[in-house]
């Protein structure tokens, strides 16, 4: 059975993570939310419980690693002291791997993204308190053989085992694209097998809300 996020009245809800959560939020276009799953997530906060007073805060940035989150973890998450924190992070950390000599030394190999992730959940949960919500970094890959796929698997699992250890909500997301991409090619989601085309930001938001009972 799913667990269910608890919203209470002024709540601070507070998303984090890479270029998929921050989707061009600081475009005049796309503020505050983004494009992305964020925009499609607190808008639908927002209609369905106007009376809260939800304030909901997109901080992913482009290009962040778990890295990245640690060095600005305290100015965009503890500060907002969030009652609700959703996390998604890991598909940089794996790529860098692959970028070129120039960001190959950036690359967060998976003993690393544990030992950070587990420190800055650590952290929000002394501090805050409060609820979160581990997103399954993903790619739209159906090869099994796909070197970079292959190596996914390992932050995947990081992720869940992190999730049970911090008592947090986990939203599978690679779980449930395996499924989905029996029927539907990864084309159709992902130019690059990273970043999901609109509708599939919405598919990601509509996960975010099965398991969270929202």
């Amino acid at each position: 059975m799913n667990r269910t996020l608890e919203l209470k009245q002024n709540q601070t809800i507070v998303f984090i993570g890479d270029s998929i959560t921050d989707a061009d939020r600081c475009e005049p276009a796309y503020r505050p939310f983004g494009f992305g799953y964020v925009h499609f997530i607190a808008n639908t906060l927002l209609a369905k419980y106007p009376a809260l007073n939800l304030n909901i805060i997109n901080r992913g940035i482009s290009g962040n690693t778990i890295r990245n989150l640690k060095s600005r973890w305290k100015t965009d998450c503890i500060k907002y002291e969030p009652n609700i924190l959703t996390v998604l992070i890991g598909i940089n950390d794996l790529l860098r791997r692959y970028g070129g000599s120039e960001k190959v030394p950036h690359a967060v190999y998976p003993d690393e993204y544990e030992s950070i992730y587990r420190e800055l959940l650590s952290m929000v949960k002394q501090q805050c308190n409060c609820q979160i919500v581990l997103m399954e970094p993903f790619m739209f890959c159906n090869n099994q053989e796909d070197r970079i796929f292959k190596r996914l698997q390992t932050y995947i699992s990081t992720a869940d085992r992190l999730a049970k250890e911090f008592d947090a909500i986990l939203v599978p997301l690679q779980n449930k694209l395996d499924k989905q991409l029996k029927q539907v090619s990864p084309e159709r989601w992902s130019d690059d097998s990273v970043h999901p085309y609109l509708w599939a930001h919405a598919w990601i938001s509509q996960c975010w809300f099965e398991i969270t009972n929202l």
